[in-house]
């Protein structure tokens, strides 16, 4: 009996050794839980990124995730036995520091088959630099996470064919497109976690701002707010410490120039909206800056009872000439329904310039839309800063929501309202500015809130029956 108390103890003593190692079953479990980790493990697409300001819990999900993938417990994905990925850092020495030392917090000892060590003791690991870990998948094959830096450069990642990679802060664009190669072959997954830093790089050109609408392309922002185990001392500490435009990295993980935004208040997870039916009495009109070469920019504009402003649709495109855009603009007016007048025409805004004739051309733009049944106004406030204090005051919180909101099919908008930045002097840079510009002539000419629909009594329905009776005699 002894001999079984005695084994059923150590039964016990190595349960209790094991949960206290096994910091991966209480990631997120608590009353407490960072709602934007959670976010990010559950998004199902390939190629997924989370900029970070610095200790906002980026790096936790992104070394959990990667060791959910080589076990092969991923809850929120389809898992495969004999994964194999890689952990990209900066150099060998940050890669110890950072990324190696929360792959190791998070990987339980009994569920490493073997290390493979570049430099230093496979039995104490996290002094050293690791070369690869092979880890028990829970099929029974054994994955393999390997670790790279990318001061090895772009060669010592050709090869392999990877089911993961994981950006632990941002790479050279080489080394990023050389590891796009590495998960094809597997249909893998590409991940990052970082702080931009380094200003407006190709992850903002081709990952944030997203002008080839990759639909295998997410991304989310994490501040020190969303980490709900940062200390409230603590934040205002930071922020003590910082400048308004280091705060815009290194708290809230955006993307700036020194600059700076022209309007840091737009917010993707508050401003853009998923579309919906827009009643026929909240729609006002419709705002174009043309252009023939240069992108031509249409955005068709509604109002609710409240005064907010919706961008419902968007027709964004250059190198088309006015009978293309005419047409183009009349079939998304057909497709949502957009009011027109008793001869069918259409009313939009259009920029001031467009009233302009050349040299090459008798009648000017204005007059070649009028002939195509689109009656367009060029009486617009061309302001340039009175028309940015009024999108500021569009897009702020003072009564506690937004005034604008658009549409995530407006994805040439929401483009531009991210990349939109002042120049070095007094002035926005005069680069894809063409949904900004129309934006701001429409909510210079202050829109009016709709009229809610009266219901007719029964007796003024009987008085136009009777009228339309007389009138068919």
């Amino acid at each position: 009996m002894d001999e079984i108390l005695q084994k059923i103890r150590a039964i016990e003593r190595e349960q209790q050794r094991r949960a206290e190692n096994d910091f991966l079953s209480r990631y997120n479990t608590g009353k407490r839980r960072h709602k934007k980790q959670l976010a990010f493990h559950k998004c199902k697409k390939r190629n997924r990124w989370v900029f970070g300001g610095n200790r906002s819990g980026k790096t936790e999900c992104g070394a959990v995730e990667a060791v959910w993938l080589a076990r092969g417990i991923h809850p929120y994905r389809r898992n495969r036995p004999n994964v194999f990925g890689w952990v990209v850092s900066l150099t060998a020495q940050v890669q110890r520091d950072v990324a190696q030392s929360k792959i190791l917090h998070y990987l339980r000892p009994d569920w490493i088959e073997d290390i493979v060590m570049t430099s230093g003791r496979k039995d104490v690991p996290a002094s050293g630099v690791i070369d690869q870990i092979r880890v028990k998948n829970v099929f029974g094959g054994i994955s393999v996470i390997g670790f790279k830096s990318c001061d090895q450069g772009r060669e010592r990642f050709q090869g392999s064919s990877l089911d993961f990679v994981w950006f632990d802060e941002e790479p050279p664009k080489d080394i990023y497109e050389e590891c796009r190669m590495r998960v094809a072959d597997r249909q893998g997954d590409l991940f990052g976690t970082m702080t931009p830093l380094k200003g407006l790089t190709f992850v903002y050109e081709e990952i944030y701002l997203n002008p080839k609408n990759d639909p295998e392309i997410w991304y989310e922002f994490m501040e020190w707010a969303d980490n709900p185990f940062l200390p409230k001392r603590e934040i205002a500490l930071l922020e003590s410490t910082l400048d308004e435009t280091t705060q815009q990295a290194r708290r809230y993980g955006k993307f700036c120039t020194r600059e700076g935004l022209v309007y840091p208040e737009f917010d993707e997870s508050v401003h853009v909206i998923e579309p919906f039916s827009v009643p026929p009495e909240w729609q006002d009109t419709i705002s174009i800056d043309p252009g023939l070469k240069n992108p031509l920019s249409a955005h068709w504009y509604a109002v609710d009872y409240d005064g907010n402003v919706y961008v419902v649709a968007e027709h964004y495109a250059a190198g088309m000439d006015v009978d293309s855009h005419a047409d183009a603009i009349f079939g998304i007016s057909a497709r949502i329904g957009w009011k027109r007048d008793a001869k069918g025409r259409l009313s939009a805004l259009i920029d001031p310039a467009a009233e302009a004739r050349t040299l090459s051309s008798a009648r000017s733009v204005s007059e070649l839309f009028y002939a195509r049944n689109i009656l367009v106004n060029p009486r617009v406030n061309k302001d340039v800063f009175a028309g940015i204090a009024q999108v500021k005051s569009y897009l702020s919180r003072t009564n506690g929501l937004p005034d604008l909101y658009i549409f995530r099919n407006c994805v040439n908008m929401i483009r531009e309202f991210k990349g939109y930045f002042w120049g070095s002097g007094e002035a926005p840079v005069k680069r894809d500015d063409h949904a900004m510009d129309e934006l701001r002539y429409y909510l210079m000419t202050k829109p009016q809130a709709s009229r809610p629909v009266r219901e007719k009594s029964e007796l003024e329905r009987d008085k136009e029956r009777r009228i339309r009776r007389l009138a068919r005699r």
